[in-house]
């Protein structure tokens, strides 16, 4: 199971970055409200690191009154077409699965 989790935390990152820019903390709890997408700050933060170097994040800083700034990711233009893109590609191989595990491989 965690390796499917991993295959997809990527894109619901990026879903959840579409809806506003997030700081790290705040993508752990709303992930974690979902326990089969729970994950933790080691890899959470090396994902969003990789989101930043290939373009589908940027980020930027946010003074804080209670301590120090914290780190705000947005989803970037690239990153919007490949959260589209893996929307569109999805039902399908969700579909495809389904299938599989319903009805056998023998349909």
């Amino acid at each position: 199971m965690s390796q499917l989790r991993k295959g997809v935390l990527e894109y619901c990152v990026l879903a959840l970055l579409r809806e506003r820019p997030r700081y790290g903390v705040e993508l752990l709890e709303v992930l974690g409200d979902s326990p089969v997408m729970a994950t933790s700050q080691g890899t959470l933060y090396p994902l969003l690191s990789r989101l930043r170097r290939s373009g589908l994040a940027d980020t930027f800083l946010v003074e804080s009154d209670s301590g120090p700034s914290r780190r705000y990711y947005r989803l970037t233009d690239q990153g919007r077409q490949a959260l589209e893109e893996f929307a569109g590609q999805w039902p399908g191989f969700r579909d495809a699965v389904d299938r599989f595990l319903v009805t056998g491989a023998e349909s």
